[in-house]
């Protein structure tokens, strides 16, 4: 198999994740939207990442979608979301929070650092803002024990924390020291684990200045704040 995307992105990361933790072999295939837009776009029509090129041949689309089929070929003993009933219903609403938080940061970060400085539309900002801010505290009001949902680890705190990742990579300052302690929490315990590790943005990758690249990274790990 081979997972197309870079790791800065919180859903190719969230993919790579679950393959690893779920020993499923693949290979990255790490293009980029901007650099690499000719190639991705021969695989994913929308240009779009991540996708999962299959042994056969056949490409997965979407983060979801791919998920879907990783938790169907692990069989429902080792699936990370639950297979029915109220515990699958809880993990796809804290997942679909989590996705929805990373949309809103993804597009607060888009509108400061890539459109012209007076195109900038601050009550755009505020608004995103705000909805990122009610979805994080939802999340951080979650109970763990130790994980989101009960002893073992899940897709729904995969998700989140990849979420973390990526705000803390690009935006932290949407992540106010004290504030969200629970979801500090969970970021340090997840970023512990070596499926995370093994799948850390590469600085190069982030583009802009080199040292600036690896103290997000470092963040990202929780090394600094």
């Amino acid at each position: 198999m081979q997972l197309v995307g870079q790791y800065d992105s919180p859903y190719t990361r969230r993919v790579a994740i679950s393959l690893t933790l779920l020993r499923i072999d693949f290979e990255q295939l790490p293009l980029s939207l901007f650099s690499d837009f000719e190639a991705v776009k021969a695989i994913n029509p929308l240009v779009r990442i991540p996708a999962l090129i299959l042994e056969n041949g056949e490409v997965l689309l979407d983060s979801a979608a791919i998920l879907d089929y990783l938790d169907e070929q692990a069989g429902n003993s080792n699936a990370l979301i639950p297979t029915s009933g109220k515990q699958r219903r809880t993990a796809l609403q804290i997942i679909a929070i989590a996705t929805g938080a990373i949309d809103k940061a993804m597009a607060i970060n888009y509108e400061r650092n890539q459109r012209p400085e007076d195109k900038i539309h601050t009550p755009w900002i505020e608004r995103l803002s705000t909805q990122l801010a009610s979805a994080l505290t939802y999340l951080d009001n979650l109970p763990q024990s130790p994980w989101l949902m009960g002893k073992s680890l899940s897709q729904a705190d995969i998700t989140t924390a990849s979420m973390l990742g990526y705000i803390k990579l690009y935006s932290p300052d949407l992540l106010p020291t004290g504030q969200y302690k629970n979801l500090y929490k969970l970021s340090r315990a997840c970023e512990a684990l070596p499926a995370f590790k093994a799948c850390l943005p590469i600085p190069e990758n982030l583009g802009g200045d080199l040292a600036v690249a690896v103290a997000a990274v470092q963040r990202l790990q929780n090394i600094t704040k």
